[in-house]
């Protein structure tokens, strides 16, 4: 039976934010948290209860110290039960044990005070999520951790995967898909799991994405001027019909935490280093650090720590990236080109040499490609399919470093950046006006 929520009249809007595992999809989440509670709104964060990393677990400790007037909700998982779905990956047996627990979340989400304005969910549960907060009586939106390039790609899911051809070619081949209002898009980009009927991955998108036409909104931590293309084709229902709208509302503010830096070393260095380039390099030996019992040295070797030990640092592990980014001694960033990388790299000002290697990696190196602030060696391939040469590693750093052109270019998208977030910016606008809608609400 359905619970109605009531709105206590003067209360200031309540969000609930409910992200996935991986520091991926978390640090956005926290972001957002902070930009609500900073522009009066009360927000509780649900925490899943083992996280999958320790990065995770020593992060939200320290965030909920930092920020103690966001409000934690622990929410302790089922004990996973392994599907028939191809699923090795511990982040998505992750969002699978969340999506098979989360039906034990109404009875938490009541009894918060004041009730609930909204919720806000991460894709992989979205389905879920919806069904639950129309059971409360509760809004449900969506936040996006892609780019809005690669999320177009997800919602065309569903047409693209009865082509039997892309399937064949995803992650290789020489092929192009069209997608509307997109133009062509390479299958080579595409991971080869999402179009695999037996893997996790693309069943997740596929159920998640058909319910997006239950929610209010979708966030995407992007703004109208750096993914105007792909923005457009998706509130245009080019790619997908019935989609619910779409809130660019990035890039999403950075946030105050207590946390020891690798900066005192940074500080050494001459500003926007060139090269022979100084380096700092963020290293990891396995998916999730519980894992991870190897040393710097086991994974670089103490050859190269000896021979580099004047030129860079090795860090092993996770890292405040958005802190280093921001750092002046900073000139450019050899990224995989996760979308937070890439977004923090657009806020920040920094070039990019795109290194993707898998996942939505290939698709967002196409927006850093397209937008002109950074530069991608295609032919290196990815999923480790191709060893690159060194010689041809350092040339493209040169490039990389020493070009004016892509310096001006990336100093032009942190001012567009920055005028999407002022008072009357395109995302500033979106995301006030949105909270004013549920201020008005509580008011009736």
């Amino acid at each position: 039976m359905a619970t109605t929520t009531k709105f206590e009249k003067g209360a200031p809007p309540h969000l609930a934010l409910f992200p996935c595992a991986g520091m991926g999809h978390l640090m956005p989440f926290l972001r957002l948290a902070t930009m609500l509670a900073s522009r009066g709104c009360i927000v509780t964060f649900i925490t899943v209860q083992p996280t999958v990393s320790a990065a995770e677990s020593d992060h939200l400790s320290i965030f909920f110290s930092t920020h103690p007037h966001i409000k934690r909700l622990d929410f302790q998982l089922l004990p996973y039960k392994k599907s028939k779905f191809v699923n090795d990956d511990p982040f998505f047996i992750q969002f699978e044990a969340i999506g098979n627990s989360v039906h034990l979340l109404p009875p938490l989400l009541s009894c918060l005070s004041p009730s609930l304005s909204a919720i806000v969910a991460d894709l992989p549960v979205a389905s879920r999520v919806s069904q639950l907060a129309s059971d409360l009586s509760v809004s449900t939106y969506i936040l996006i951790t892609t780019s809005a390039r690669f999320f177009s790609l997800m919602v065309y899911l569903p047409q693209l995967a009865q082509d039997k051809n892309t399937k064949n070619d995803a992650g290789g081949g020489n092929g192009y898909i069209e997608l509307p209002g997109l133009g062509s898009m390479p299958v080579s980009s595409i991971p080869p799991a999402m179009l695999d009927d037996n893997n996790f991955f693309a069943v997740s998108i596929s159920t998640n994405v058909s319910s997006l036409f239950k929610v209010k909104g979708i966030f995407i931590n992007t703004f109208n001027w750096f993914e105007a293309e792909a923005i457009e084709a998706l509130n245009s229902s080019g790619v997908a019909p019935h989609l619910a709208p779409i809130l660019p509302v990035g890039p999403l503010e950075s946030f105050e935490i207590e946390q020891a830096s690798d900066l005192p070393w940074l500080d050494e260095q001459a500003p926007e280093s060139k090269s022979g380039c100084t380096f700092l390099w963020v290293v990891k030996s396995s998916k999730v650090d519980k894992d991870d019992k190897e040393g710097v040295e086991d994974i670089v070797g103490e050859s190269f720590l000896g021979r580099t030990k004047k030129k860079g640092i090795v860090i092993k592990g996770w890292v405040n990236q958005e802190q280093i980014l921001a750092h002046p001694a900073i000139g450019g960033f050899v990224s995989h080109c996760g979308w937070n990388s890439v977004i923090e790299a657009a806020r920040l000002g920094v070039p990019i040499l795109a290194w993707p290697q898998n996942g939505d990696q290939r698709i967002n190196a196409e927006v850093v490609e397209k937008v002109g602030f950074g530069l991608w060696v295609r032919d290196w391939g990815w999923m480790g399919e191709k060893l690159v040469d060194r010689n041809h590693i350092a040339d493209s750093i040169t490039e990389l470093m020493l070009s004016q052109n892509l310096r001006a270019r990336a100093k032009e998208v942190k001012e567009k950046a920055r005028q999407a977030r002022e008072i009357n910016g395109s995302s500033e606008r979106l995301l006030q006006g949105l909270i004013d809608s549920f201020k008005s609400m509580e008011e009736t």
